[in-house]
């Protein structure tokens, strides 16, 4: 699976959680929670369904590492 598949399944998990945003607000560099107006709670869903389908679980400590898309893209990327 490549950064670009992992993207895809993190829009998909964003527009699952938040069915209100479309797809094209969702900017690749832009803190995900601020850019999007999600709460803590939401963010953490997005978090908890992405654990279930790549296997890959986010410590709370690594939560700035995956505040924009590109960057949870690689975090996911480097750990599967």
């Amino acid at each position: 699976m490549n950064t670009d598949e992992i993207k895809k399944i993190i829009i998909e998990q964003i527009l699952e959680v938040a069915p209100e945003i479309s797809e094209d607000e969702i900017d690749d560099n832009k803190n995900i929670q601020r850019s999007l107006e999600l709460d803590s709670f939401d963010f953490l869903k997005i978090l908890t369904a992405l654990n279930e389908k790549l296997g890959v679980e986010v410590p709370e400590a690594d939560y700035g590492k995956v505040d924009t898309l590109e960057n949870m893209a690689h975090y996911f990327d480097e750990r599967l």
